[in-house]
């Protein structure tokens, strides 16, 4: 089986690197690096092969940084920039998760998502940044990059079963010092982030805007990804690519275009100031 390995992090990422000699240890794989060649987290599904051609970098034997985004990574790789078509995209493994609203900025799950736009199996790997249970920080040194791809190696081939047309596999594994204690099928949780910024007038006359990150909240849906990773289970959410519109408003819209409104999910989390309560 082809199968290209992508992410957001940049081709020196530990997720990926670990992931990819593995998967490159059976013999049955023709494992494929091609990966940004700089963190692009953050990125969503941006592309920058609509302004300016892509450049790729070979390093070793099947891998090459590219100067574009996850998506792009891609699109070069189906659209005949390596050696073989894949049959089969990772992105990942990611540093920190991916979970509920995450998925909207994540470049992560864009290269997934483009994967799938092309009927090309897809699986997107996270591992958490914070311990099962806990809320405290935990630095790069202490993410169990070993765990989280021994994990995800030992059960690509059930969650490559999983897809179907037109969804990818997104994958959560807690940053436990041992192992998951299961797997539990999950959805998207609504998540807020609180952040702040800051503006400051810059001696050039410009203003400076200075993001800070603030406590993140999910609702408190059990059986959601959010609620499965803070008990220690890897969350597997199968994550439909196409946008859809709200029943209430469009009514006419067929069900798979559509969907309800998640009012009770949203109030456990923000007030109607879009505050957190």
């Amino acid at each position: 089986m082809n199968i290209l390995m992508t992410n957001d992090d940049g081709f020196d990422s530990p997720g990926l690197q670990k992931l990819a000699c593995l998967l490159r240890l059976e013999e049955k794989n023709r494992v494929f690096v091609l990966a940004p060649d700089r963190n692009r987290s953050g990125i969503s599904h941006a592309l920058s092969i609509l302004s300016e051609p892509i450049r790729l970098s070979g390093l070793e034997e099947d891998s090459w940084s590219c100067s574009g985004y996850p998506a792009d990574c891609v699109i070069v790789a189906m659209q005949g920039g390596l050696p073989e078509k894949p049959d089969l995209v990772i992105s990942g493994i990611n540093r920190g998760a991916n979970l509920g609203t995450d998925l909207l900025y994540s470049g992560t799950a864009a290269a997934a998502r483009q994967a799938s736009l092309w009927d090309v199996p897809a699986v997107a790997f996270s591992l958490a940044r914070y311990s099962p249970g806990g809320d405290s920080f935990v630095g790069d040194e202490i993410y169990n990059w070993d765990m989280a791809a021994c994990w995800s190696a030992d059960h690509l081939e059930e969650l490559a079963a999983m897809w179907k047309k037109d969804t990818f596999i997104n994958v959560n594994i807690p940053n436990s010092s041992g192992c998951p204690i299961g797997t539990l099928v999950t959805w998207p949780a609504f998540k807020r982030y609180n952040d702040t910024m800051t503006v400051m007038n810059a001696p050039d006359g410009k203003l400076w805007c200075f993001m800070k990150g603030g406590e993140e909240s999910a609702a408190p849906e059990a059986g959601s990804d959010c609620d499965a990773v803070s008990r220690n289970y890897v969350s597997v959410s199968p994550v439909i690519i196409h946008q859809t519109v709200l029943k209430e408003l469009c009514p006419a819209a067929p069900d798979y275009a559509a969907v309800t409104r998640r009012a009770v999910a949203r109030r456990a989390v923000a007030g109607p100031d879009g505050k957190k309560e």
